[in-house]
């Protein structure tokens, strides 16, 4: 199957189809000017550079990139199919897998991984959504 080919069977959604899947599937992403995007905050350069080494891990292992916007402490992760023009299943797929893999807090699951201190800043991570 030539390129050309697999590009066209990419379902493209519509802008109504693409807010009402974020709303039931990834509330904290929103659509804007053909993205879908989500803001992580967190809390130092150090934690940022974390978040956009765990998103391009996680992007390149797909082979579906997003585009990346920081600063000292903030990642917009920017979703969208470029060879298809526009936000497909790719893109869901991926914000799911970086939503699960950044938004992760071990303390909060069973087992002996406990996560980073909240009372010591020094090792303050990500701030997690509620």
């Amino acid at each position: 199957m030539s390129e050309e080919t697999e590009r066209k069977r990419e379902r493209v959604y519509s802008e109504d189809e693409i807010v009402s899947k974020l709303q039931a599937e990834l509330p904290h992403w929103r659509y804007e000017n053909g993205w879908i995007r989500r803001r992580y905050k967190t809390h130092n350069w150090k934690s940022t550079l974390m978040v956009i080494n765990t998103v391009g891990h996680l992007a390149e292992a797909a082979w579906h990139h997003p585009d990346l916007k920081a600063s000292y402490a903030w990642v917009e992760v920017l979703l969208m199919n470029h060879a298809a023009k526009g936000v497909t299943d790719k893109d869901f797929e991926l914000a799911k897998k970086i939503e699960d893999v950044v938004q992760w807090q071990p303390g909060k699951a069973d087992g002996t991984l406990e996560g980073t201190p909240n009372a010591d800043q020094r090792f303050a991570y990500l701030k997690y959504d509620s």
